[in-house]
């Protein structure tokens, strides 16, 4: 793992669905972004740098990796460092929180609107609960996530749908105690 001082990368996996999925807690964009691949490129006359290559980012409690990010950079300096605007992910992506993931074809992270939007064959998971669509949209400051049909569209790579794809999932029920309740006791016969 190397270190990229350029990501202020506040990646999270801030789960709650558009259902009974539980939100979770703001995620550490301050902490340091750790990040491997197999071949980084820095495409400084576009303000870019391009990581490809079994790809895995971490910061504090979650991970990402895909195929390929892209990371762009508004060419300004925040504490020596060039301002991430926007990472791009494709191929294979996942990002994953404690007891949460995500998986997607492509994801896209909005540094200034701290938003993270996956799409194209979506899978959420929080513990036994499961939910699938085509789009999730993060809100990396309230938590809040939902998920919808649209998405990528087949065949056609980079293609989206604009509505008719559904959202479908499995809630998990707690076991309940289904044993008899016990006969009252009978009081004594009187005399």
């Amino acid at each position: 793992m190397h270190r990229l001082a350029i990501l202020p990368l506040g990646l999270l996996l801030g789960l709650s669905a558009s259902g009974p999925v539980a939100a979770q807690s703001a995620h550490n964009s301050d902490a340091p972004i750790d990040f491997g691949s197999d071949h980084i490129e820095l495409l400084d006359r576009d303000n870019r740098v391009l990581l490809t290559g079994n790809v895995k980012i971490v910061q504090a409690e979650m991970t990402l990796t895909a195929d390929r990010v892209t990371v762009s950079y508004t060419g300004n300096l925040q504490q020596g460092s060039p301002d991430v605007s926007r990472l791009d992910a494709a191929g294979g992506v996942t990002v994953v929180r404690p007891e949460q993931s995500a998986r997607s074809q492509y994801a896209v992270y909005d540094l200034n609107k701290r938003v993270i939007t996956m799409i194209g064959g979506v899978t959420l998971r929080q513990g036994a609960n499961v939910v699938n669509g085509g789009r999730l949209s993060i809100n990396l400051d309230s938590g809040r996530a939902t998920i919808d049909g649209s998405g990528v569209g087949s065949g056609v790579p980079g293609t989206t749908t604009s509505s008719g794809g559904r959202v479908t999932g499995r809630f998990s029920v707690p076991k309940r105690n289904t044993a008899a309740p016990s006969p009252s006791p009978t009081p004594p016969p009187q005399q």
